[in-house]
């Protein structure tokens, strides 16, 4: 199976970023193989508006089937769940933990999801 999560560097000691759509990266993590790679989510995070949307179909492209964060916009929740991907509420920082965390079924599903900013630079 597959896991995304959105991460702030592109190094496995870095730390889960809070920030979904914004993220500098995406750590896609493969937990049969146990191999995991980067991807660059720039083009979103530096967007205007919409940035919860273009990261969500990044992360769909990429054939996850987990998504693994703090929190989500109801718009990028509507893209994965569209896509058949799962939410899941990350409880740590470390990426090493939340992952160990998803295997050992110690994550809750991620129902609180917020309206998002929509474009109006953060205020």
């Amino acid at each position: 199976m597959k896991i995304a999560l959105p991460v702030d560097e592109n190094k496995i000691e870095s730390t889960v970023c809070v920030s979904f759509g914004r993220a500098p990266f995406f750590m896609v993590y493969d937990t049969q193989t146990k191999q995991h790679e980067f991807i660059d989510n720039s083009l979103a995070a530096a967007s205007q508006g919409g940035a919860g949307i273009k990261a969500a179909q990044l992360v769909a492209d990429q054939q996850v089937e987990v998504l693994i964060t703090p929190r989500c916009g109801e718009n990028a929740a509507e893209v994965f769940s569209a896509a058949g991907i799962k939410l899941y509420k990350s409880v740590s920082t470390s990426i090493q933990e939340t992952v160990a965390a998803f295997e050992n079924n110690q994550l809750a599903p991620l129902t609180e999801l917020h309206a998002g900013f929509h474009g109006h630079g953060g205020q």
